[in-house]
């Protein structure tokens, strides 16, 4: 079958301009070390050609298997359809990542012609009748057959894509589907457009020193420096970026500066003009439900629940309720202790605004605590804070990181690392990507430009990244970590670590439920702010120095402090989400569904939602929809998952590292996950380690 597909390119290839294939690098064999992408050659002008071959190849894949008169099995169904389309997904890996990661317009301008096109090439494929017929009587004979687990999981998991496209519905109907699709593909892609380039648009331009006040000098030395690469001198510039933003909330006196930059925040893309996302909104919501719907499912949340750990809506709303009780219980003793401490500043405060919960807040951590975030950050330089990491993936699963400089990359900042097993035995790359720009979409995310999978009996290694908007370095000083950052970096390492450990031999079952995914990830941040963990890296970037038992001790006191309000804003976006997804939206106005959703819920007056409509990337442009409350789901299950090491005395035990190793991080998506979790716990996962964590018992 492989011979087959290579000739099929063969001759593709020497269609049109046989020179100007030849100099397009995705055309080619890349010889670069690791398979590395070569980003040092791939230019704009080469993706929509090489989209273009990548499709005609798999066409003439699919018509090959189509028509192929052998009775359809796991060989010449299956597994041709899963070898079709490697050169279409390799081009995709690369721009999609960099239209993430380092866009500029001429990436906008490709993905708003490319992306309605391969959604329909998509669904030509998932939408094939013939194409279905066959692998449905693969399906049924694999039932009863004594094929492979992985054999069996890559069966089903291609029926199931079919049959959740709507491949059976009537042809009208699947037409209305691809049209869905394709109207999708621009709206979302609209959407994350108009938030990067609206969060871009905005900039706090101080010229006043004494507007200053209370900020730390390194917040102000980072802002002048922001300035100054503006062409502006003498001046400071506060982004929306969180690393910019948050430390100007906490610390600066100028209420009605802080109120500005807040207020700008929470109202990204959502002041009606070019880059407002309001209709986008609507519009994607609208058109979620009627796919569903097509699909005979009662909403969109019903639909996607169906793949996830989670089933079904009510099962989210009840986690949801479960955690909210005691959460905004806890909220609102804070927001009574901020009102007090507000007092002792002006006698006329009697509650708590928004844009001012930062600020408040921090005076409450440094007078109960004895902490001080900006002092604290000065433990955390961030390649400290990375070998650090290094260091517990070491103890954990006795891998080893190797920096490389000469291979090819996409932009200067980014670091390249070997990842060898404890034999030597080559497991992977990892890039990292870790300050922010222009070019480059807010938050953190771990994501792959080439899966773990087996060829020929042999594992093709991964390429994966970690792309994040750290804390930059100033002209003085190295890039500084908040502690929320610290364990940021934690958490994509974990995704990291379970992309490089994937053993599946298939590409299609690597990917697991968006309820699960999160659980790799979130367990590593308990390794974070372990004592034991912290000697090893927290070290003064100034002097060296260890960072000392009584501020390990502080950061532990403060660890509860504050999460009502973590809690609650994670609750209100995970809740927002599913209303979203499991309602009727089509006639609604955006601010007032808001508005009326989180007052029912009861979503005190000085806490919003960690994202608001117009900014909720995650789920209107980021495939967490119906899906945010994962993050949650997936914390009860690691919470009870760092339980198991805990339980040895030893949070770096070789034996229940192995175990959740083999039974979680190498399998993908071969097994069921809850299954794969009772292997690997041994028993059901209990949310009282959650709550005891946040501090809500």
């Amino acid at each position: 079958m492989k011979k087959y597909l290579y000739l099929v390119s063969l001759s593709l290839l020497c269609v049109g301009n046989v020179s100007a294939q030849k100099q397009n690098p995705f055309l080619e064999e890349w010889t670069t070390p690791y398979g590395i992408p070569p980003f040092d050659k791939i230019k704009v002008e080469h993706y929509i050609p090489a989209f273009e071959v990548g499709m005609k190849e798999q066409k003439a894949a699919i018509s090959a298997i189509v028509n192929n008169k052998e009775k359809p099995n796991f060989e010449n169904t299956i597994l041709a359809l899963e070898n079709s389309g490697l050169l279409l997904s390799k081009v995709s890996s690369v721009f999609s990542n960099l239209r993430s990661a380092h866009t500029n317009k001429e990436y906008q301008e490709i993905a708003i012609k490319m992306l309605p096109q391969l959604s329909q090439h998509s669904d030509e494929i998932y939408l094939n009748v013939d194409l279905f017929k066959k692998v449905e009587e693969v399906y049924k004979s694999s039932l009863n057959s004594k094929m492979g687990v992985e054999e069996k999981r890559l069966v089903e998991t291609y029926h199931k894509s079919f049959v959740r496209s709507g491949v059976n519905l009537p042809p009208a109907e699947r037409e209305k589907i691809k049209n869905i699709n394709s109207e999708l593909s621009l709206l979302t892609l609209k959407f994350g457009d108009n938030l990067l380039a609206d969060n871009n648009k905005f900039a706090l331009i101080i010229d006043n020193q004494n507007d200053l006040a209370g900020l730390p000098a390194s917040v102000a030395q980072a802002a002048k420096e922001e300035a100054a690469s503006r062409g502006l001198k003498n001046k400071w510039v506060f982004t929306l970026d969180k690393h910019s933003m948050i430390p100007f909330l906490q610390f600066a006196e100028n209420k009605k500066l802080r109120e500005q930059i807040y207020k700008a925040y929470l109202n990204r893309a959502n002041n009606n003009d070019q880059y407002d996302n309001k209709e986008n909104v609507v519009k994607i919501a609208k058109l979620r439900l009627e796919k569903a719907k097509l699909l005979g499912y009662e909403n969109h949340a019903s639909f996607v629940l169906e793949e996830n750990m989670a089933k079904a809506p009510h099962k989210v709303f009840e986690l949801i309720k479960q955690i909210w009780e005691p959460a905004v219980k806890m909220a609102k003793k804070e927001e009574e202790a901020l009102i007090k401490k507000a007092f002792t500043h002006d006698e006329r405060i009697t509650s708590i605004e928004p844009a001012d919960w930062w600020y408040y807040a921090e005076q409450i951590r440094k007078e109960n605590y004895d902490i001080n975030e900006e002092e604290l950050r000065e433990y955390f330089k961030l390649e400290n804070v990375r070998d650090g990491i290094f260091w517990v993936s070491n103890k954990l699963y006795g891998v080893k990181f190797t920096q490389k400089t000469k291979v090819p990359s996409y932009h200067e900042e980014v670091t390249t690392w070997e990842v060898t097993e404890k034999n030597g035995k080559l497991l992977g790359v990892l890039m990292m990507d870790f300050f922010p720009r222009a070019s480059k979409r807010g938050g953190a995310w771990c994501t792959s430009y080439r899966v773990a999978h087996y060829e020929d009996g042999k594992r093709v290694t991964p390429v994966v990244s970690i792309v994040c908007n750290f804390t930059k370095p100033t002209s003085n000083k190295p890039s500084l970590l908040t502690l929320d950052e610290t364990e940021t970096f934690f958490h994509e390492f974990g995704h990291a670590l379970h992309s490089l450990f994937n053993n599946v031999k298939y590409r299609s079952i690597a990917r697991v439920p968006r309820d699960f995914v999160e659980l790799p990830s979130q367990v590593m941040e308990h390794w974070a702010t372990h004592p034991d963990v912290m000697k090893q890296y927290a070290k003064h970037y100034k002097t060296n120095k260890v960072i000392p038992d009584e501020l390990i001790e502080k950061i532990e006191k403060s660890s509860k402090f504050n999460q009502g309000f973590a809690t609650t804003e994670f609750l209100a976006a995970a809740y927002l989400d599913m209303m979203y997804h499991t309602k009727d939206v089509s006639n609604i106005n955006v601010e007032e569904f808001e508005a009326s959703n989180l007052s029912q819920f009861g979503l005190i007056n000085s806490i919003l939602p960690r994202y608001r409509s117009t900014y909720f990337q995650h789920i209107f442009a980021g495939g967490y929809s119906a899906g945010y409350y994962s993050y949650i789901w997936s914390e009860v299950l690691d919470s009870d998952a760092f339980e198991a090491f805990l339980e040895t005395g030893d949070i770096f035990n070789q034996k229940v590292a192995k175990r959740f190793r083999e039974k979680i991080l190498e399998r993908g998506n071969t097994i069921e996950p809850y299954k794969m979790y009772l292997e690997f716990r041994g028993k059901e996962p209990n949310i009282e380690p959650l709550l005891k964590n946040r501090g809500l018992m």
